[in-house]
């Protein structure tokens, strides 16, 4: 693909379409390899009367590559449920777990990416806290781990539009890559 050709956009992409794919799971186990997806380990401070952790610092976006929030919010998802999946065209998510432990399963859909068709699994929560940033048309979702739910926290680049929210059943493709896997 050259510059000149227009990109591939989110309402362009079809289940039919995403089942053509070849796709390269990587392990939950190795370091994440799409283009332009970031995992941040975040800092806990801990002492005798509890713990602090760090979730967002402004310094992050020029030493690290994040992005300004400019919308904030918390969700709940009750355990073993899977939200997925889903992609954007403008916006970029950036995520982290401040309760239980999530499971997030980010897909490489971009023609143009040197990562085309790569699935990356992570695994974060309190007990290793990350924060995940997903640039727009990397097709994810998650699956809660833990009991009762896990409380995420998304730092959105832009204020939530759902004409930029593009959804797909979450067993369409992929569906052996949701944990547990039992061995």
């Amino acid at each position: 693909m050259t510059d000149a050709q227009p990109r591939m956009q989110a309402e362009q992409v079809t289940v039919d379409w995403l089942r053509t794919i070849k796709y390269t799971i990587v392990p939950s186990s190795r370091p994440t390899t799409i283009d332009g997806v970031y995992v941040k380990d975040l800092r806990t401070h801990l002492d005798g009367r509890g713990d602090v952790i760090e979730l967002w610092s402004r310094p992050w976006i020029d030493q690290e590559g994040l992005v300004m929030p400019a919308h904030v919010y918390q969700s709940a998802t009750d355990y073993g449920v899977t939200k997925c999946w889903h992609l954007h065209n403008v916006h970029t998510d950036q995520f982290t777990v401040t309760r239980g432990k999530l499971q997030v399963v980010l897909v490489d859909i971009r023609p143009w990416s040197p990562t085309f068709g790569h699935v990356n699994s992570i695994i974060l929560g309190t007990a290793r806290p990350k924060l995940i940033k997903i640039p727009p048309m990397v097709m994810h979702g998650w699956k809660a781990l833990t009991m009762p739910e896990v409380i995420v926290v998304n730092l959105q680049s832009h204020v939530y539009d759902a004409a930029d929210e593009f959804k797909f059943p979450w067993d369409c493709v992929l569906r052996e890559t949701w944990e547990p896997i039992n061995g």
